[in-house]
């Protein structure tokens, strides 16, 4: 056994900051969205500034990875859907529906991703659907629940926040298909390499959606909007990516899923600090049922940092 405060201890407490920081610099991401709003930018204008600022570190983290083993044309393949699904799709998705809700809103949704998993492994792999799954499920979309009726009354259009509650839970549905589908390259080149090069095609898409549907010179925006952007590259997309991963490989999956319920939290607080979103007691006993179904589920399933 490894005596109290030896390097084990020591490389556990290590993994659980690791888990903390990274949860907060992903949350980080959804206040960025709404401060960079402010500041008359659509959708697709942030989203590429923001995978433009983030591929430098995206071929940084590829390089570090180490050289690529064996990938044949079918592996490939794999990761430009992929890249396409998780990170060009569903961050779309997540950052059209910040327009029309609050942003600790937004990341309880978009947390619901291990119940949807769970649904589509259900329904597509045939994995066996248990009891504690029901109760997983009843206990997060009624928390969802609670958070949306409670919203429904601080708004004049309420089909706005309907339609931006849709947004992003097709986000996280999206975010549910890429973590199935991924599962088989991501165990043969591994979870850094597949994040650094599914994220850099994600550059691709996105850079051709825009060209497509904007003129060059909208990338000319308030210098506030850069300092933005370049905050969410480093500290909500890339250093978190790598803090998960050092957690995940420090203290396991399941003390991730469970320090991780940090990421929801630390989002409405941020929200509250930087956004003056209003923290109220039925907003946090929703969140507490949406984090408690999340853990019901998450703890014997292997944990998957949302981004």
């Amino acid at each position: 056994m490894t005596a109290l405060g030896g390097p084990g201890v020591r490389g556990a407490y290590l993994g659980v900051v690791c888990v903390v920081l990274g949860s907060i610099g992903f949350s980080g991401k959804s206040i960025i969205v709404k401060l960079a709003y402010q500041y008359d930018v659509d959708v697709m204008t942030l989203l590429a500034l923001r995978m433009l600022l983030s591929l430098p570190f995206f071929l940084a983290l590829a390089w570090w990875a180490g050289a690529s083993i064996d990938m044949t044309r079918r592996d490939w393949g794999a990761i430009l859907v992929l890249g396409f699904l998780g990170y060009y799709l569903g961050s779309y998705l997540d950052f059209a529906g910040l327009q029309y809700i609050s942003a600790g809103m937004g990341r309880l949704i978009l947390y619901l991703y291990p119940t949807l998993v769970l649904v589509l492994s259900a329904i597509f792999l045939k994995q066996p659907f248990r009891a504690r799954h029901l109760a997983s499920l009843a206990l997060s979309y009624g928390g969802i629940a609670l958070v949306f009726q409670h919203e429904v009354g601080t708004v004049e259009n309420v089909p706005l926040l309907a339609l931006g509650a849709t947004l992003v839970f097709l986000s996280a549905m999206v975010y549910a298909v890429y973590l199935i589908a991924g599962s088989r390259i991501v165990q043969k080149i591994g979870s850094m390499r597949f994040t650094a090069y599914a994220s850099t095609t994600s550059v691709i898409f996105v850079v051709a959606h825009f060209m497509a549907t904007h003129h060059p010179a909208q990338l000319i925006v308030a210098h506030e909007v850069y300092w933005l952007m370049l905050t969410m590259a480093v500290f909500s997309t890339v250093l978190p990516m790598w803090l998960m991963a050092e957690g995940l490989k420090r203290i396991g999956a399941n003390q991730v899923a469970l320090v991780g319920c940090v990421g929801p939290l630390s989002t409405i607080l941020l929200g509250h600090l930087f956004l003056s979103e209003p923290i109220t007691l039925i907003q946090m006993a929703g969140a507490g049922l949406v984090l408690a179904g999340v853990i019901l589920v998450s703890l014997r399933v292997e944990a998957h940092p949302v981004r």
